[in-house]
C-alpha cells in the first residue's frame, strides 16, 4: 500500500512542495493507513526541511491567515529568574535563553505547536540516510555591530559546541557529528556529515544552548552580557544578576526579520518567593509571570483581572541516582526506592492531578516516539526483599537534594521520602536556594532535577542518559541503551520509531535509574492588558507578536 502513496496525490502537489525526501511518500501512506497522526506527518515533514504550509496541505490542514501589520508599541515586565549567562553554549536553564533569545537567534524555531519552522536557516535537506544534512542559510541578515551573518559564523558555532573544553550539553545533541563533519560550502550553505543517521537534528537547532553568537565571541570576550552582539529585533541595555534585565527594540530597519511589537521588555526578579510575582501582576507592577505552580491556582482564581495561561507538556522532574557512586551503585537499592513509590499519588500531591504519571524513563506520553509501559506498582514487600539484598537489612540513611522553588518539587520529594520510610528507607532532605542548586545539580549523588520539555523522545535521552553526556547526571553508562538509542535516532518513521525506543525505555526503567513522579502542565499569568502571548511548551518567550493593550 505504500509504494503507491505518491500517486494519491497529483504530480504537481509534490512538486509545489519542492524537494522532497525520499522516504516521505512512505510517511505518507502512514497517514492513509492510521498508524501515524497528520501532525507527525507535519512535524517529520518539517524536519525533512519540507515547509509547514506545504506540508500541511498534503494532510488537509488548513492554510493560515495573513497576518496583519503589527502595531508598534508597549512595554512589558515579566517577572522571571535573571540568571547568569555569560555564556550561551552553556545555558543550563530556560529563564537564561528568554533573556538572550531576545538578542541572539537560532538556526530553526519550534512554535507552541510543536513543529519547527526555519529561522537563520532558510531552509535544510537531509540525504536518503540521514546522515548528510544541509543548512542554506538565510542571506541579508546583520549582527548589531554591522557585520554580516554568514556560513564563518555557523562554523564557528558548531565547533566550540563540539570542543569538549568548552563544556556544551550541545556535544551529547550533536554526539553523531565529528568535528570534522562541519563543511562550509560557500558563503552561505554548511554540511554536516554525520557518523551515523539522526533525524533530530532540525529539531536540536533550537535547544536553548544553540542560539548563534558571533564568530568573533570569545575573542571579544566570551562573555555575552559584556558585548551582546546579535541578529535579533532588541538589544540587551541592562543587565544584573538577581535583579532585572531590560531590552530594547532595535532600530526595525536594522533587522532582518518582521518588526517585533513591544519597544520594550523587562525581566525583573522576585526571588523564590511564590506569591510575589503573582502579588506584583495583581499590583500592576509586572504583566506576566514566567511559570506559575499547581497549588497557585486557586489563588489566582479569586482575582478576575487576571488570565491564566495551561499548556500541556513534556516537562518533568527526575530524582536521579547517580549509578557509579556507593550506595547507589548497587542496583538493587535503586530498584527498592522504586518499590515505594505510588507515582499516581505523587502527581495527586505535588501537582493537582495536572499531567500525567510518571514511568520512570524519561519518555513523555506526548512524545511521537513514546510506548507505553505496564504501570508501576507500590510493593512495600518488594522494598523491603530488594533492600536486604542490597545489604541493608536494617534500612538505610540516605539524603536528597532539590530547591525550593517552585514549590511543586520540594513536595513531590516530600511525599517520595514519607513513601520510602515504610520500607525502612530513610531520606533526609536538603532544600536549597534555586541558584545553590543550580551548582550542583549535576554533581550531587541523589538530587531532585527539573527537565525541560522536548519535542522528541530520542533528544531528552541523547542529551541525559547517553554514556558520557555533559547532562547525563546519573552517570549511567549502558553500551545496550546507547545502541538502542542510536538505533532509534536514525528511524524518519514515527511508528517505527516508536517500537525502537520502548527498548530504551525499558532499559532505564528496569535499571532504575530515577524515580520520575509525573509528567506537568506548565501554567502562567498575566494582566489582562496583555495581548496574543502563548505559552510555549518549553517555557521559551516568543513575543514577537504580544503587545500591552
Amino acid at each position: 500500500m505504500r509504494s503507491c502513496a505518491k500517486d494519491r496525490l497529483r504530480k504537481t502537489d509534490w512538486e509545489m512542495a519542492g524537494r522532497v525526501h525520499p522516504r516521505l511518500p512512505d510517511i505518507l501512506s502512514a497517514v492513509v493507513d492510521g498508524s501515524i497522526s497528520r501532525r507527525a506527518f507535519l512535524r517529520t515533514a518539517t524536519l525533512l526541511g519540507m515547509s509547514a504550509a506545504a506540508a500541511g496541505a498534503m494532510v488537509g490542514f488548513p492554510a493560515g491567515e495573513a497576518r496583519a501589520a503589527r502595531p508598534s508599541g508597549g512595554a512589558l515586565r515579566f517577572s522571571m529568574k535573571v540568571q547568569e549567562m555569560t555564556d550561551p553554549a552553556l545555558f543550563d536553564w530556560a529563564e537564561k535563553s528568554n533573556v538572550a533569545r531576545q538578542v541572539i537567534e537560532y538556526l530553526t524555531i519550534i512554535g507552541p505547536d510543536n513543529v519547527t519552522r526555519p529561522y537563520l536557516a532558510e531552509s535544510w535537506s537531509a540525504s536518503e540516510d540521514l546522515k548528510t544534512w544541509t543548512l542554506a542559510l538565510r542571506k541579508g541578515v546583520r549582527w548589531s555591530n554591522g557585520d554580516a551573518f554568514d556560513a564563518d559564523d555557523v562554523v564557528f558555532n558548531f565547533r566550540r559546541w563540539l570542543d569538549p573544553k568548552t563544556g556544551s550539553s550541545n556535544l551529547s545533541l550533536f554526539s553523531a557529528l565529528p568535528a570534522t563533519g562541519i563543511e562550509k560550502v560557500d558563503s552561505h550553505t554548511v554540511r554536516l556529515h554525520l557518523s551515523r543517521p539522526d533525524l533530530t537534528i532540525p529539531e536540536n537547532l533550537y535547544e536553548y544552548p544553540t542560539g548563534i553568537v558571533h564568530r568573533r565571541f570569545q575573542e571579544e570576550g566570551g562573555d555575552f552580557p559584556k558585548n551582546p552582539i546579535g541578529t535579533g529585533p532588541y538589544r540587551l541595555a541592562e543587565f544584573a544578576v538577581g535583579q532585572r534585565a531590560v531590552l530594547v527594540k532595535r532600530d526595525p530597519k536594522d533587522y532582518w526579520g518582521p518588526e517585533v511589537s513591544l519597544d520594550r521588555i523587562t525581566y525583573i526578579d522576585h526571588g523564590d518567593d511564590p506569591i510575589a510575582g503573582i502579588a506584583a501582576v495583581a499590583s500592576d507592577q509586572a504583566d506576566l509571570i514566567y511559570e506559575l505552580s499547581p497549588d497557585q491556582l486557586e489563588v489566582v482564581a479569586a482575582m478576575p483581572q487576571l488570565q491564566l495561561y495551561e499548556t500541556v507538556t513534556a516537562q518533568t522532574g527526575v530524582a536521579r541516582m547517580q549509578v557509579d557512586r556507593a550506595p547507589f551503585d548497587n542496583k538493587k537499592l535503586r530498584q527498592a526506592i522504586q518499590a515505594c513509590i505510588d507515582h499516581k499519588r505523587l502527581l495527586e500531591i505535588g501537582y493537582r492531578g495536572k499531567g500525567a504519571v510518571g514511568e520512570d524513563h524519561h519518555v513523555a506520553p506526548v512524545h511521537p516516539d513514546y510506548s507505553e509501559l505496564a504501570s508501576q506498582k507500590q510493593d512495600y514487600v518488594l522494598a523491603r526483599r530488594l533492600l536486604a539484598e542490597a545489604g541493608h537489612p536494617d534500612g538505610i540513611d540516605l539524603a536528597i537534594d532539590c530547591r525550593a522553588a517552585p514549590t511543586w518539587e520540594p513536595t513531590v520529594v516530600q511525599a517520595m521520602a514519607q513513601m520510602c520510610r515504610a520500607a525502612n528507607i530513610r531520606i533526609k532532605i536538603n532544600i536549597m536556594p534555586s541558584e545553590q542548586y543550580g551548582d550542583i545539580w549535576n554533581k550531587t549523588p541523589f538530587g531532585f532535577t527539573s527537565w525541560g520539555h522536548r519535542p522528541l523522545g530520542v533528544m531528552v535521552l541523547n542529551l541525559g542518559y547517553r554514556s558520557g553526556a555533559p547532562w547525563n547526571e546519573s552517570r549511567y553508562a549502558n553500551p545496550a541503551f546507547d545502541k538502542a538509542l542510536d538505533a532509534a535516532n536514525a528511524v524518519l518513521d514515527p511508528a517505527e520509531r516508536r517500537a525502537k525506543l520502548e527498548q530504551c525505555q525499558r532499559l532505564l526503567q528496569d535499571d532504575a535509574v530515577m524515580v520520575q513522579p509525573l509528567w506537568r502542565s506548565i501554567f502562567a499569568v498575566g494582566s489582562k492588558r496583555v495581548q496574543n502571548y502563548r505559552l510555549h511548551q518549553v517555557n521559551y518567550h516568543q513575543l514577537g507578536d504580544v503587545r500591552i493593550s
